[in-house]
């Protein structure tokens, strides 16, 4: 019936029968991911690993989870690639017109209420889940959004299929008001505790420290999964055998020359 409130499911019923017949569904590419941020005293520091993975292999050994929100605020994005890139660019569009508006820098918690807003209406169907952090006029904030909306705010937090390990970092060595060369370390072993402890977690560290001051991100802070040994191959000419050699003269092809005479005005009267 048109204009009939609810749902529309055809789509749902249409996979099932593709299911059953053998046909299966693309996957989306995931970030399994370790992200990670703390508190100390003057600022914040989140980190995130660099290993997106579609199933079993890996996709990408080295992209981004540590996305731009405003020159103040940046975000952790732990679940479907996909998912975590475009919510976070959707929501820093909406900031940016935010302080165009106001004529104010954004504050921390406006990005919180956006996300988690947007977050709650997909009903966890967006499969987000950030670390965000930030300084503004009230000083650091570190927060979590879950795919669903909830939030928590807590001086140290993790998220991602790695999240335990380093949970286990943060819980045997954080302590208040940390410096900032503290905080950094601190965070760098707690995503190496995921890349080496988690299937989804790997590759190399990035680390994003945020203060009144300014932000400064750092780009592959550690790359502890280089190759160190490449084997180099060197094949003698002749390792391949020739089976047949051909040589056709050049007198063989014809060249044909192109004159490109210039456009007149088309007489449109």
């Amino acid at each position: 019936m048109e204009g009939q409130a609810g749902f529309d499911f055809d789509l749902c019923k249409r996979n099932n029968i593709l299911a059953a017949v053998g046909l299966k569904m693309p996957g989306a590419t995931k970030t399994g991911t370790t992200i990670c941020g703390t508190l100390f005293k003057g600022g914040i520091v989140l980190g995130a690993d660099t290993r997106a993975t579609n199933g079993p292999i890996v996709a990408d050994k080295n992209c981004e989870k540590i996305h731009y929100i405003a020159d103040n605020i940046y975000c952790c994005g732990a679940g479907t690639a996909a998912d975590t890139e475009y919510t976070t660019e959707l929501i820093s569009s909406n900031l940016e017109l935010h302080r165009l508006a106001t004529g104010k820098q954004p504050r921390v918690i406006t990005a919180l209420t956006m996300l988690k807003q947007m977050l709650f209406k997909y009903q966890g169907h967006v499969s987000a889940a950030l670390v965000l952090g930030g300084f503004d006029c009230a000083g650091p904030h570190l927060h979590t959004i879950y795919p669903h909306g909830s939030t928590t705010t807590l001086p140290y937090v993790t998220m991602g299929s790695g999240s335990l390990a380093a949970m286990s970092v943060f819980e045997a060595k954080w302590k208040k008001d940390m410096t900032r060369d503290e905080a950094i370390a601190l965070v760098h072993e707690a995503i190496s505790a995921g890349i080496f402890n988690d299937l989804g977690s790997g590759s190399n560290v990035d680390v994003t420290i945020i203060t009144k001051d300014g932000t400064e991100i750092l780009r592959n802070y550690d790359k502890p999964n280089q190759r160190k040994h490449r084997r180099e191959y060197h094949f003698e000419r002749g390792t391949t055998p020739v089976t047949k050699f051909e040589t056709v003269p050049i007198s063989k092809f014809s060249v044909t020359s192109t004159t490109v005479e210039p456009l007149t005005a088309m007489d449109t009267s």
